[in-house]
């Protein structure tokens, strides 16, 4: 693979990109993010090769609902199917953050990946470990190899003081019987895992386990083969909220964006990429990140179709 010649190919054909788009608005210490801002990066299964990346690709950012797929594994490995009767696997067809749903459906989110559902899973993760949002900073410092990722406390505090849809989400939950932490505790664990900063290099090692079927950066086992076939599986079908048809059928991986501008996805057996452009399609997903992916498995042909 001649990766110079595969990063100049992404790189000129996100740049149209760049502008078809917004910042995220409703969290004030996004809303300043320059849009044109680009990274990727390329992490191989196996831990002991070189990560390359270009562009921003070192330029840590917030990793937002990049989160949910972490904090997913560290409730799976610890719990098993447990989580399953608390949250469901479908595509939400409805906005990441919609109430509506979450009321027609009992109080059941549709999965992990809609706020409801992470809240849900963020909530067991507490209960599991006592610190969920330390638990997860632990685990991506050692898979990705650096231990000097925190959190951002500023983008945290505007979270918290604008997180009014979350909070209506958790007090919802909690009527239902869903919960077992009380709501403002899990919104500050909730709120402070979604403030964690890294960078495309740090996020696309520390998801490694998924494209070594859930094996750790140090050959341990953290989830069963069947475990990280079903995160990935819910990654295509709910990764990239009531646009995950749009994404399968454009880009063939399984992904989880963030409304910080990041996109994770996974070629299982090769790969995990991380990309990274701050403006937003009307879904909360990147618009350079998708092209960026989209033209990487058009060029390398690396789909699970």
């Amino acid at each position: 693979m001649d990766y110079r010649m595969l990063f100049e190919d992404i790189t000129h054909a996100v740049q149209p990109a760049l502008t078809d788009g917004r910042v995220a608005q409703y969290i004030p210490a996004l809303a300043s993010v320059d849009p044109s801002r680009f990274g990727l990066a390329i992490a191989e299964a196996n831990p002991r090769l070189k990560t390359r990346g270009t562009g921003d690709w070192r330029e840590p950012f917030s990793i937002q609902s990049l989160s949910k797929v972490f904090t997913l594994a560290l409730v799976l490995a610890a719990d098993g199917d447990a989580l399953w009767t608390r949250v469901g696997k479908e595509p939400s067809g409805s906005p990441f953050n919609s109430l509506a749903q979450l009321e027609r459906e009992q109080g059941i989110p549709r999965n992990p990946f809609v706020n409801a559902g992470a809240l849900v899973v963020t909530d067991r993760l507490l209960t599991l470990t006592g610190d969920a949002r330390g638990a997860l900073r632990d685990f991506l410092r050692t898979e990705s190899g650096n231990p000097r990722i925190d959190f951002d406390a500023e983008v945290a505090f505007s979270e918290s003081r604008h997180g009014h849809r979350n909070a209506a989400l958790a007090h919802l939950l909690a009527d239902h019987g869903r919960l077992d932490n009380p709501v403002p505790d899990i919104l500050d664990h909730y709120f402070w895992q979604c403030s964690l900063a890294m960078n495309c290099r740090d996020l696309a090692r520390a998801a490694g386990f998924l494209a070594r079927h859930g094996l750790r950066a140090d050959a341990t086992r953290l989830l069963t083969r069947s475990e990280a076939k079903r995160i990935n599986a819910v990654m295509l079908i709910g990764g990239t909220y009531d646009a995950a048809g749009e994404f399968a059928h454009r880009v063939g991986l399984p992904a989880k964006s963030g409304v910080g501008g990041g996109i994770i996805a996974v070629i299982p057996g090769r790969c995990t990429v991380c990309t990274w452009g701050p403006a937003l399609d009307r879904h909360g997903n990147s618009t350079a990140g998708i092209t960026a992916l989209d033209t990487l498995t058009t060029l390398t042909g690396w789909s699970i179709f």
